[in-house]
């Protein structure tokens, strides 16, 4: 499907296959966004949030020892091991309100281009 829901379909100049049909429309979509992945517990990331699948996507479960509640924000501390883009230790400070609401019960964050960028922080609703 295209952005206007509907299949934009190539002009085939010779009878095809089905499965020829199929590569035609999936590649007359170039423009399509690409799906973000699921966290561990099936809700899905936003996808201006995570850029990558769940092996190596940006948006990760962070335990919650790594998550301290300030004055005016989050300050996350990851070392190796809390996440699997970190290679040594990083400190996060989220502004309170840019935080996002989880869709479970667990922090997760998003670090994106780099480990030291966090794009995406996410809070369990009864925290925030």
């Amino acid at each position: 499907m295209c952005a206007t829901g509907r299949p934009r379909l190539l002009p085939v100049p010779r009878p095809a296959k089905a499965g020829c049909v199929l590569t035609v429309v999936l590649l007359s979509c170039p423009t399509q966004a690409l799906q973000a992945h699921d966290a561990p517990t099936r809700w899905a990331y936003p996808p201006a949030c995570c850029h990558g699948d769940p092996a190596t996507g940006e948006c990760q479960r962070i335990p919650a020892r790594t998550v301290h509640g300030r004055s005016g924000g989050w300050v996350v501390v990851l070392n190796p091991g809390d996440h699997p883009k970190v290679t040594r230790q990083q400190r996060y400070f989220i502004p309170r309100g840019d935080e996002n609401p989880s869709g479970d019960g667990d922090f997760h964050i998003c670090l994106h281009p780099t480990e030291a960028d966090e794009n995406c922080f996410f809070v369990p609703p009864d925290v925030m």
